[in-house]
């Protein structure tokens, strides 16, 4: 691939023109908002396309990266206009854009669609960044009308951003991201939104959980608007098992205020049910870089709130040998301090423990 033409210069299509110049390739930006397109171009990632400059010749690879709901009209219009030999989009849904596609008379053997899986709350060109992908999934979603010369140039676009490429079908793409993105997001707001009107002393009570279940809340909403409207009824569907689930966990923490012993251990059951289907489900989930899923020890140290001290900490632990697989900071209420949890190998627990004492590192249980 030597020319690119990224239409849509937000967080994803800006990550991907970055790392496409960063590896040589000849990238031209479009946006409706021409400020959007003179930012991404600013931070390196191309240059702008202009109609009359860069015509007649077609550019390898037009990727389309505008929300849902505008990708059939802005491919169908590149299309017709000539401007590439393949063209791609990198929308959050697929299904309905490749049938609307087609419904406006685009061309299918040269499209093929696809949906990077990363992201962050943040949108817009200053939120991108070039290593956005780096092993990350990269879907794809080819039919067998799909040209080959189309999905080699989507291929070698995974690969020039690092990212991991998996094929899948159009529809079940739709069904698995309701489930593992889309209905996290609603799910997410709705327990934030508890907090919206709560006292003061109840929100000053937040800590460590209810920060990982609210921390996708704060994702714009205008966003998820369009990902949502461009695949309700997938997510409808997961909302509605959830929602059974959430009755029948009512019923049985009702069940827990009874008098009668009976409807107690009924409760109780229920409610253990409910816990222990969420721990198979978690272990599910795959662990660092896709992998199977570890059990790791957790080293806690009380680290002071002011500069160099999280960066002394990780070099303490390197000068020890220790890899550190992961970190958490609970931030403690009305103390300039805070907890750091150095997640590591069970073998590594007690050697990173002893040498963090030795550096006069409080730990804590």
């Amino acid at each position: 691939m030597r020319t690119a033409l990224v239409i849509g210069a937000g967080l994803i299509g800006t990550s991907a023109a970055l790392a496409l110049s960063a590896r040589g390739v000849d990238v031209r930006l479009s946006d409706h908002d021409e400020s959007t397109a003179r930012t991404a171009a600013a931070l390196g990632a191309g240059s702008l396309y202009e109609a009359a400059a860069d015509a007649p010749a077609p550019f390898d690879l037009v990727i389309v990266a505008v929300p849902p709901a505008h990708v059939p009209a802005a491919l169908s219009d590149a299309m017709a206009r000539g401007l590439g030999r393949g063209y791609l989009d990198v929308a959050s849904v697929k299904g309905g854009p490749r049938r609307d596609l087609e419904s406006l008379g685009g061309d299918l053997a040269r499209y093929i669609g696809t949906h990077p899986m990363a992201g962050r709350e943040r949108s817009g060109p200053l939120a991108a960044s070039a290593d956005l992908f780096d092993g990350r999934p990269w879907i794809l979603t080819p039919t067998p009308g799909t040209d080959t010369e189309v999905l080699n140039l989507a291929l070698e676009l995974v690969a020039l951003c690092g990212a991991v490429p998996v094929v899948m079908d159009a529809d079940a793409h739709d069904r698995a991201v309701a489930l593992v993105s889309h209905t996290p997001q609603l799910v997410s707001s709705m327990v934030a939104a508890r907090l919206q009107h709560a006292e003061d002393s109840t929100v000053r009570l937040c800590g460590q959980g209810i920060l990982d279940v609210t921390r996708i809340a704060g994702s714009e909403p205008a966003m998820w608007m369009d990902i949502l409207a461009a695949n309700p009824g997938p997510v409808a569907d997961v909302l509605a098992d959830i929602a059974a689930d959430l009755g029948a966990t009512v019923e049985s923490l009702r069940a827990l205020q009874s008098a009668d012993e009976e409807k107690r251990r009924g409760g109780a059951e229920g409610v253990a049910d409910i816990l222990r289907r969420g721990n198979a489900g978690r272990a599910r989930v795959p662990g660092k870089h896709g992998t199977a899923p570890k059990a790791y020890e957790v080293v806690a140290v009380l680290i002071g709130d002011q500069p160099g001290e999280l960066a002394r900490l990780f070099a303490d632990a390197g000068a020890a040998g220790v890899n550190i697989e992961d970190v958490r900071i609970e931030h403690s209420a009305g103390q300039q301090a805070g907890l750091a949890q150095l997640f590591v190998e069970p073998r590594s627990a007690p050697v990173l423990s002893a040498a963090l004492r030795d550096r006069a590192w409080s730990l804590r249980p």
